[in-house]
C-alpha cells in the first residue's frame, strides 16, 4: 500500500497536473492565434469559415482604431498606468523595506494585514471608491484649484487597491537580501534614507521590476474603475473603448474590427509578460517563500 501511494503521490498525480497544465496552455495558445488571425479577416469570411485564413487584410485594425477613438484612449491607458504605477513603487517600496527591517513585534501583524487586503474584491469598494471620487472632485473645484481631472482619481484608486499586493511581495524580497549591505552602509557613514536609496533600491531592482510589471499588466487591463469612475469617453482607457466597440457589434456586424481591438488592447501586455515571465515567476517564488 505505501508503494502505492508513493506512486500516485509521487509520479501520477504531478504527471496528471503536468498534462492538465500543457492542455489549458495549448487551449489559450489555440485561442490566442486564432484571435490573431481573425482580427487580419473581415466579418463575411469569419462566418463562412471561421477557421480558415482566406481574406486577409489590415482594414480591421484602422476600422477599430478610429471608430473606437483608441488612439486617445491608448494616451489615456499610458499616462493613468506610467502615473499609477509609479505612485505605486513610490509608496510600496520604502514602506516594504521599513516592515522587513523593522524588529517591532507590530510589524508582522502589519504585514499580515497587507495581505489581507489581497483577498478584497474590487467589487466591494466600488461604491466607496466612486463616492470618495465625487466629494474630492467638489472640494478640489469649490475650494483648492478649480479643476479636477477624473483620471487623477481613478490613478489614486489604483495605487489604493494595488499597494497590499505590492507591500506584501516586496517585503519578502527585501527579507531574502542580506543585513550585511546596511552594515557596511552604516560603516561608511550612510543614513537609513542614503542606504534604503543607494544600496537597497539597486540591489532589489529585480524585485522592484517584477512588482512594477504585473501592476502595469494589471492596471492597463482594468475596467471597472474606469467605467464607475470616469464619465466622459474621452477620457477612458482602452479597456472601456473595446467594451464601446463590442456594443456597436449589434449594429456595425465587424467581427474583424473587433478581433483587432483586442488584438490592439493586449498584445503590448502579452509581449510584456513573455519579455519578463521567467522573471516574475523567479521572483514571485523568492519573495513568497521567505
Amino acid at each position: 500500500m505505501r508503494t502505492v501511494g508513493r506512486y500516485f503521490g509521487d509520479i501520477a498525480i504531478p504527471r496528471a497536473i503536468k498534462a492538465v497544465l500543457w492542455v489549458f496552455v495549448a487551449f489559450n495558445l489555440v485561442i490566442l492565434g486564432w484571435t490573431l488571425l481573425s482580427s487580419f479577416r473581415g466579418s463575411r469570411s469569419l462566418w463562412t469559415n471561421p477557421l480558415g485564413a482566406d481574406g486577409l487584410n489590415v482594414g480591421g485594425y484602422a476600422r477599430a482604431w478610429h471608430a473606437g477613438d483608441f488612439a486617445g484612449m491608448a494616451l489615456n491607458s499610458a499616462l493613468t498606468t506610467a502615473a499609477s504605477v509609479a505612485g505605486i513603487m513610490a509608496l510600496s517600496a520604502p514602506a516594504a523595506y521599513a516592515l522587513a527591517r523593522s524588529r517591532r513585534r507590530s510589524a508582522a501583524p502589519v504585514v499580515t494585514y497587507f495581505a489581507a487586503g489581497l483577498a478584497l474584491p474590487v467589487q466591494a469598494v466600488l461604491i466607496p471608491y466612486q463616492t470618495l471620487s465625487i466629494k474630492l472632485s467638489q472640494f478640489m473645484v469649490d475650494w483648492v484649484t478649480g479643476w479636477w481631472d477624473a483620471r487623477i482619481s481613478l490613478v489614486i484608486c489604483n495605487v489604493a487597491l494595488s499597494l497590499p499586493f505590492a507591500v506584501f511581495v516586496l517585503t519578502g524580497y527585501f527579507r531574502s537580501l542580506p543585513t550585511e549591505l546596511e552594515e557596511a552602509a552604516a560603516l561608511d557613514g550612510a543614513g537609513s534614507l542614503r542606504t534604503f536609496l543607494q544600496v537597497m533600491v539597486p540591489v532589489a531592482r529585480p524585485g522592484l521590476t517584477i512588482v512594477a510589471v504585473l501592476n502595469v499588466i494589471g492596471i492597463w487591463n482594468e475596467l471597472l474603475l474606469v467605467m464607475v469612475l470616469i464619465d466622459d469617453p474621452k477620457k477612458q482607457t482602452l479597456p472601456a473603448g473595446l467594451s464601446q466597440l463590442s456594443s456597436t457589434m449589434q449594429y456595425t456586424s465587424d467581427w474583424g474590427g473587433l478581433f483587432a481591438g483586442v488584438v490592439i488592447l493586449v498584445a503590448p501586455m502579452i509581449l510584456l509578460f513573455f519579455w519578463f515571465g521567467r522573471k516574475i515567476m523567479d521572483g514571485m517564488t523568492l519573495g513568497i517563500s521567505k
